[in-house]
């Protein structure tokens, strides 16, 4: 298969769209609302916002939270994804569900509606058992394993991979002969003195985003209870509740935005670097490894570039601190 972005250690086929970083990173971004991303329940992936959640890509995965108010009812989501098709009518990503029958509801519905793309993401176990309308772009998350790739390579109708994988199976995910494309999930350790891959390939983005930050701008996540986050992975930044407010009084949110534009420039460990704005940022990766969110703890270059006078003023750090439920 032929290989893109050519590098030494790490050359890989042209249908791994997403590499340690979701696949909306590498598009340029508007300042509006780009993308949803619902979570039907509590989850019942492996990993788990209580052991620590390590996935690169797990905002669009299959996690285990703690619910802490009632569910959202499925007759109210509808109503959000009926807004967000008036509203943005991008993308939409349907994950973290409990029941495939609601699964399988929610994204039957979104498909009738004027959304650009609606995303399943629909573990491997699970994929046979569902039934989803053309319109619905099925992701299968799976973790790398022989038999699993075995058992992915014979799916029929499945848009997309979303490939959970340690970095010692990295080279042998790139050989998988999926026809559709793979997102590559890699697992971080919890600290850089644990990082044993190249830091600075994963974290590269080749289109620069110098004025918005790489993934969470245009993003707005809806938890299982209805909480409205800046990321799915973010639970302790809270923007407010769908059960009480519109989609677009969401939009409305002065926090919501500061994420958006959460750019390098406001780090200081990043101020001053020339590389910044080809640098992917996980902040839910960062915060769960610093406790801060401005924190850097997965830099190659170690902080070289530290800028104490860049970055946020305490006014706006005041302003995007967390909020438990």
């Amino acid at each position: 298969m032929e290989t893109v972005r050519n590098n030494i250690l790490w050359p890989r086929p042209k249908n791994i769209t997403a590499f340690g970083k979701p696949p909306w990173v590498e598009k340029e971004h508007t300042g509006k609302l780009e993308r949803l991303i619902v979570q039907l329940g509590a989850g019942k992936g492996k990993f788990s916002e209580i052991t620590g959640i390590p996935r690169s890509i797990g905002c669009i995965g299959n996690n285990r939270f703690i619910l802490r108010e009632d569910p959202v009812e499925v007759d109210r989501i509808k109503e959000i994804l009926y807004e967000f098709s008036l509203i943005s009518g991008g993308d939409l990503y349907l994950t973290n569900y409990d029941d495939l029958r609601t699964l399988e509801e929610i994204s039957n519905y979104a498909a009738s509606l004027d959304i650009k793309n609606v995303y399943a993401v629909v573990k491997l176990e699970d994929f046979n058992k569902i039934s989803l309308s053309p319109g619905v772009k099925p992701i299968v998350e799976l973790e790398y394993s022989k038999e699993n790739v075995e058992k992915a390579i014979m799916l029929e109708d499945a848009h997309a991979l979303l490939l959970i994988v340690q970095s010692k199976d990295v080279e042998r995910a790139f050989d998988i002969p999926f026809y559709g494309e793979i997102y590559v999930d890699l697992l971080f350790p919890g600290s850089l003195r644990k990082v044993d891959f190249d830091l600075m390939e994963v974290k590269r983005v080749y289109t620069p985003t110098p004025k918005y930050h790489p993934c969470l701008s245009g993003t707005l996540a809806i938890t299982g209870e209805g909480f409205v986050l800046p990321c799915p992975l973010l639970r302790n930044f809270i923007g407010g509740n769908i059960k009480q407010m519109t989609l677009k009084q969401m939009l409305r949110k002065r926090k919501l935005k500061r994420f958006w534009k959460l750019k390098k420039a406001s780090l200081e460990a990043c101020n001053g670097c020339p590389f910044a704005s080809i640098c992917h940022d996980c902040r839910a990766l960062e915060y769960r490894a610093s406790g801060d969110i401005y924190g850097i703890e997965y830099c190659p270059l170690d902080g070289e570039f530290f800028n104490p006078s860049g970055g946020k003023s305490s006014s706006e750090r005041e302003g995007m601190k967390a909020r438990n439920p």
